[in-house]
């Protein structure tokens, strides 16, 4: 079984890739994960059913390669995620267009706070003559934001048939150039440093998943990174294809993993701006990993910071124009993230046995403090190298405000019915990679 598949389909594995190879050569290769899920302490009680990407994302890919000779080879990759128990390209949380409770009491609460008597009265009296309260039109834009924004390959930029990764680039005896839609250096930290290699609900990210607190792909980068002894780094622009001087939208990152027989130690950055050229969210990561007995202990500490929330503007637009600016500080202010992000873990293989167990914990630093645990264990079953059977079991704890529901590795959990709700996860499945 691939330890890393995720960081192996990047420019990790190209870099690495030996160049006695084929002179040209195009390969066609996927993932298919489905099984069972159960998630309790949602709005409707439980979920029990069908769902795709329980330990990994289903998905079909095709690599290029071509020798140029010198040391010089071309490449491409486009990678395509898919449904195994619907077919479609895109899904939705279990939880359906519900958003955490916090998200429309903070709204509230902000507009009443930073609007004078006379624009509250306004403002109110504009939502009456539509037959509507100010808690119900809040109600009716979280609503629409949900169907927009939370699930994964939706929105304006929903159903793209190559949206895990599209890039080409050229590998050289002084690095890799790639260009396209492309996972981002932060990312791949977190990815080598989680003991579940973001596999399942009981990875690191899950509970940072609502809003995303790490950039995972991002489209438009050009990345360069070089590979030498057991260092490997890479260094990515995110170029946000316009002309505003702003840089509105643009991303920066950069990464670099030492590996080693017995440990491991790496540390990432992520930045990017938002639609108006505002800092938007950032991340800086650092993990390790070092052997201990028959399996190996991962950690990592991350930071995840966000003062102004890309992706509101499509929201914000539906809105009367004179109370668009007060809407937007309102909306800014419910989903900043201010959070660290922790996770210990432990995993071991014995035969076809693999064994993973891990703790991680969302620190919110906001005055709301929705604190997220999780803790949980789960197990594969090599049928073969390409077929496995796997069982999941993880425990969300949620504190305070804090509403998270576990998803899987190709889909968002979403929410659970109420703030401070918990939640488990049940999963058994089967992968076969081809």
């Amino acid at each position: 079984m691939k330890k890393l598949t995720l960081v192996a389909t990047a420019v990790l594995g190209l870099l690495s890739a030996s160049g006695a190879m084929a002179q040209s050569t195009v390969t066609l290769y996927g993932l298919v994960d489905a099984g069972y899920n159960h998630v309790s302490g949602l709005k409707n009680g439980s979920f029990n059913g069908l769902a795709s990407g329980i330990m990994e994302g289903s998905r079909w890919g095709m690599r290029g390669n071509e020798d140029l000779g010198g040391g010089y080879r071309a490449i491409f990759t486009l990678e395509s995620r898919f449904e195994a128990d619907t077919g479609s390209m895109s899904n939705r949380p279990a939880s359906g267009n519900q958003v955490p409770d916090r998200v429309g009491a903070t709204v509230q609460s902000t507009l009443t706070n930073s609007l004078s008597p006379a624009q509250l009265a306004g403002l109110n009296g504009a939502l009456a003559a539509q037959g509507l309260t100010l808690p119900a039109y809040i109600g009716r834009l979280n609503a629409g934001l949900a169907d927009s924004a939370f699930g994964v390959n939706i929105g304006a930029q929903g159903n793209r048939l190559f949206d895990r990764q599209a890039f080409a680039g050229l590998v050289t005896p002084f690095g890799a150039v790639t260009l396209g839609r492309q996972y981002t250096p932060g990312y791949l930290v977190t990815a080598a440093f989680d003991a579940s290699q973001t596999q399942s609900s009981l990875a690191a990210g899950q509970v940072a998943s609502l809003p995303a607190a790490f950039d995972i792909r991002l489209s438009n980068t050009l990345q360069y990174g070089i590979k030498t002894g057991g260092i490997t780094a890479t260094v990515m622009y995110g170029a946000a294809e316009t002309s505003s001087v702003n840089a509105t939208g643009r991303f920066v990152g950069a990464m670099a993993i030492y590996k080693g027989d017995s440990f491991s130690a790496g540390a990432g950055y992520n930045t990017r701006k938002d639609e108006f050229g505002n800092k938007s969210l950032t991340n800086s990561v650092v993990g390790a990993s070092f052997n201990v007995g028959p399996g190996a202990v991962y950690g990592q500490y991350a930071t995840i910071k966000d003062d102004n929330p890309s992706g509101l503007s499509p929201l914000i637009g539906t809105i009367n124009a004179a109370f668009q600016p007060s809407f937007r500080n309102a909306y800014n202010t419910a989903f900043r993230q201010d959070a660290r992000l922790m996770h210990i873990g432990y995993k071991f293989n014995t035969g076809p046995h693999t064994i993973v167990t891990a703790f991680n914990r969302l620190d919110d630093k906001r005055p709301v403090n929705a604190d997220t645990d999780s803790y949980g264990v789960t197990y594969t079953y090599a049928l073969s190298k390409r077929t496995n059977l796997n069982a999941v079991l993880t425990r969300f704890n949620n504190k305070g405000p804090g509403q998270l529901a576990p998803g899987g590795n190709g889909f968002l959990g979403g929410v659970t019915a109420s703030a401070g709700t918990d939640s488990t996860n049940v999963a058994f499945g089967i992968r076969h990679m081809f």
